[in-house]
């Protein structure tokens, strides 16, 4: 049973930082997109950052030069580096990945991590 479990997530003042972490088990450690997304309140889901399996990353313009995703293939994990934090980067966020099979394609998400940054 594939697992996605982050971490990392809290109360921060602005200008701060904090790492998620997202600990994938049950599966095979090679995914074509791992994503983080996060969802404020009232608001709907938008994809944050993305680490394709080359290892190219996206992120949305809102966070770009202040977050940064990166993976440990020897832990399973892959990171959310989040610095100059700002209150409107609140919410909960989520990790994802994605796998396209010969048959089907596979999606799985984390339960989410809350983050909050305070003015």
């Amino acid at each position: 049973q594939v697992r996605l479990v982050e971490s990392g997530g809290g109360l921060v003042q602005a200008g701060g930082s904090l790492r998620l972490s997202c600990l994938v088990s049950g599966t095979t450690f090679s995914f074509n997109a791992m994503n983080w997304f996060r969802q404020a309140p009232e608001k709907q889901r938008e994809l944050v950052a993305v680490i394709l399996g080359g290892g190219s990353t996206n992120y949305a313009d809102s966070v770009k030069g202040r977050f940064t995703i990166s993976t440990d293939n020897a832990k399973n994990t892959v990171y959310l580096q989040m610095n100059s934090l700002k209150p409107e980067d609140t919410g909960v966020y989520y990790c994802n990945v994605q796998r396209r099979g010969s048959i089907a394609s596979e999606n799985y998400w984390g339960q989410g991590t809350q983050v909050t940054v305070s003015s």
